[in-house]
């Protein structure tokens, strides 16, 4: 079976990018699959992440106002689709053309448009009105054009009901790896993954940190992940005075040792779509806190047996729930335990016979 994947780039550093690789490989060696990506503007080029050598990579150059933009994307979009003639094509993108694609396709071939984050999108303090306004006609066009793909697939039975389309599919992120190797959960550090972003919500976790080393000084945050241009959180951290016991790191490809030096693992996010990091760090067996936000730890952590759940934006709720983690090794190693069994849900060989399965089903409906 032939796969065309349309996303914008596949070489950065993300989530997506490490997801795509993992289960593309997998329906390649497994299932003999054949695999095509399309990006655009250089994204397919100088991968962070490894990549089946058997998949092929196209690239679309798009430049130009709005318009010119869109034009030339439907354009070289189908030009590209009618040449390579995928059984199916998959679209990893949340941007607001993603969900044009149902329009301006001149295909009859199976559309899925597989999600990776939260519909919603949380309002800044000093956004204007207009950004305002934009935002959620954004969020009303995207929920009415999720309805004319062909299958949605979304990673949290949370997700699904965020979206409210009839044609939603759960299938959940695979871990990518195996580790006997856990943490041993004595370190007097924590950790934290993710782009310098405001959706991941780290002003946040600085703020916290702040109360945390008054009590805790000799304890020492480590933040993996790529910094924004213009440093904003590694300048908060020095009006904060906490410059000794925060400490920012570049992405890695050897995260799993990192979170294998760690104790707790905190994610301050203000929304996502599922939250890899967390099942990353929990098949190495740390005790995750984060908070209730739209929509993917609550469909992860289960509150009080593997990690804490904290109503989202309830920073003293948040403080004490690392104060106690700090406080308790024993209660650590309990948690660890139990994340260490929930990883196991996301083991790759059970979640990627989903999609083949879903694959196989639309290739069928197809040739009827």
């Amino acid at each position: 079976m032939k796969l065309l994947y349309l996303v914008p780039n596949v070489n950065n550093e993300g989530g997506v990018a490490r997801v795509l690789a993992i289960k593309t490989y997998y329906l390649i060696e497994k299932w003999n699959y054949q695999i095509d990506f399309l990006t655009q503007n250089k994204g397919g080029f100088s991968h962070f992440y490894n990549f089946n050598k058997k998949i092929e990579f196209h690239d679309m150059l798009l430049k130009g106002n709005p318009i010119e933009f869109l034009l030339n994307y439907k354009r070289k979009l189908n030009e590209q689709i009618e040449l390579l003639n995928p059984d199916v094509i998959i679209v990893c993108d949340n941007g607001f053309k993603a969900f044009l694609l149902p329009f301006i396709l001149n295909t009859k071939i199976p559309v899925v448009l597989e999600i990776h984050s939260s519909l919603r999108v949380v309002e800044k303090e000093n956004d204007s009105i207009f950004t305002i306004i934009g935002t959620r006609f954004s969020i009303l066009f995207k929920k009415l054009a999720a309805r004319n793909f062909d299958n949605f697939v979304v990673e949290t039975p949370e997700s699904i009901k965020e979206w409210n389309v009839p044609n939603g599919i759960v299938i959940p992120n695979p871990i990518w790896f195996y580790t006997d190797k856990l943490a041993k959960l004595n370190s007097k550090k924590v950790i934290a993954v993710g782009r310098h972003v405001y959706e991941k919500g780290f002003d946040r976790l600085l703020y916290i940190w702040k109360k945390i080393v008054k009590k805790h000084p000799d304890w020492h945050l480590d933040i993996y992940g790529k910094s924004s241009d213009d440093l904003s959180l590694q300048k908060l951290t020095s009006e904060l005075n906490l410059t000794n016991s925060v400490s920012f790191y570049n992405p890695t490809n050897d995260i799993v040792s990192k979170y294998q030096e760690n104790s707790i693992y905190l994610m301050t996010s203000r929304f996502e779509g599922f939250g890899m990091v967390l099942i990353e760090a929990m098949a190495t067996g740390l005790p995750c806190i984060a908070y209730d936000c739209p929509c993917g730890p609550r469909a992860i952590i289960e509150n009080k047996l593997d990690g804490f759940l904290i109503e989202n934006g309830i920073e003293s709720d948040y403080i004490e729930a690392v104060l106690y983690l700090i406080n308790n090794e024993s209660k650590r190693i309990e948690m660890g335990k139990n994340a260490k069994q929930k990883s196991l849900n996301y083991n790759i060989d059970t979640i990627m016979p989903l999609w083949d399965s879903l694959f196989k089903e639309i290739k069928l409906k197809t040739s009827l």
